[in-house]
């Protein structure tokens, strides 16, 4: 098959994902679901990975710059969102941002013994599962530990599907109505965007983009659009709002590049996989509601804002939450960005100091 042809089927798988996955974010909506369009995209994703994995879906690899795009204009929104009261939360960082590192070593350590006494994995692939964060750094770490890494990348990739769709849920009960129904309408202008408009987001999402990968910022797909576009908002310079289809489109993207992850994996694989995952995920976002409500007693951020700050989903996904929440997402932003970089921490030291033991050990 030649290059041109593989290209062509990419777009066309591609394209079909994104619609099938629109449809499934419509429903989702329709339906009264929290986060609909990220969690009807990824329903509708898995469950083509389930049908046509090893026809339609063979060897198909989701297009990652294409996602790296709509994730920088996720930055782009959370960026517009900075306004001179956020700084008034300064005085309170200190002590959120560091009671994070106490988060990532109670939550690492619960995750390595349900992985490894209750799951029965090695000790390497217990504990770079059990990573709160840092998806990329805990496989290439794992794998040179001996992790076996089919499973590592399971249950990585499930903790942030599973936190993903569990807080909007649990977050509906406790306000009592489902949260983000509208995709983050709420917090959207209503007024339409001109292309001009349209431009400028694009351009300073790319621009955020460039900068971050030329100066290494940690989650720089998704920071450095942040950044830039908050500059841009607080200077007064450009006054800039994403459209709500926009924000839909991107949730659509970010969900679909989740959905078929999947590939790959046996049932009993998933079965066994998601069942310890669900134990990790609820030992985290206990772990994460306790911090969540002593930090709120002691502090002026509110406790749904800590929550979302102390759950371990993905970056670009818990912002999406708080967008839809209007929950400060630079805020949120901000504590995910430490998470990861503590728990790369943990990872790096442990690599030098902990014995993990080699595979099947």
């Amino acid at each position: 098959m030649s290059l041109s042809s593989l290209s062509l089927r990419m777009i066309f798988t591609t394209g079909c994902l994104l619609l099938a996955g629109g449809v499934g974010g419509w429903i989702a909506q329709h339906a009264h679901l929290p986060m609909p369009y990220m969690l009807g995209s990824l329903f509708t994703s898995g469950l083509a990975v389930a049908l046509f994995q090893k026809r339609a879906l063979a060897d198909y690899a989701y297009p990652m710059k294409f996602r790296t795009v709509f994730i920088g204009l996720i930055g782009v929104m959370i960026g517009t969102q900075v306004t001179p009261e956020v700084f008034a939360l300064l005085p309170e960082l200190p002590l959120t941002l560091s009671m994070l590192a106490v988060f990532v070593v109670l939550a690492q350590s619960g995750n390595f013994l349900i992985f490894h006494k209750i799951g029965g994995y090695n000790r390497a692939t217990a504990f770079y599962a059990g990573a709160p964060g840092g998806l990329m750094e805990s496989l290439v770490l794992g794998e040179k530990a001996g992790a076996d890494l089919r499973l590592l990348t399971a249950q990585q990739f499930l903790r942030i599907i599973l936190v993903i769709s569990i807080l909007p849920s649990a977050l509906s009960l406790w306000i009592g109505h489902p949260v983000g129904s509208a995709a983050g309408q709420s917090i959207m202008p209503s007024g339409p965007v001109t292309a001009g408009e349209l431009l400028v987001i694009v351009l300073a999402a790319l621009a955020g983009l460039f900068v971050a990968s030329k100066i290494k910022l940690p989650a720089g797909q998704i920071t450095g659009p942040l950044l830039l576009s908050a500059g841009l908002t607080l200077s007064g310079l450009v006054d800039m709002h994403l459209p709500f289809w926009l924000i839909a489109a991107a949730q659509v993207v970010v969900g679909s590049s989740l959905g078929v992850r999947f590939t790959g994996m046996t049932a009993t694989m998933l079965r066994r996989s998601l069942g310890l995952s669900v134990l990790s995920v609820s030992w985290m976002l206990l772990v994460g509601a306790v911090f969540a409500v002593v930090l709120a007693a002691v502090t002026d951020i509110p406790f749904l804002h800590l929550m979302i700050s102390y759950s371990p989903g993905g970056v670009t996904e818990m912002s999406i939450i708080a967008l839809s929440l209007a929950a400060n997402p630079a805020l949120v932003s901000l504590h995910h960005v430490v998470r990861i970089l503590l728990t790369v921490g943990v990872m790096v030291i442990a690599e030098k100091r902990i014995p993990l033991g080699q595979p099947g050990e």
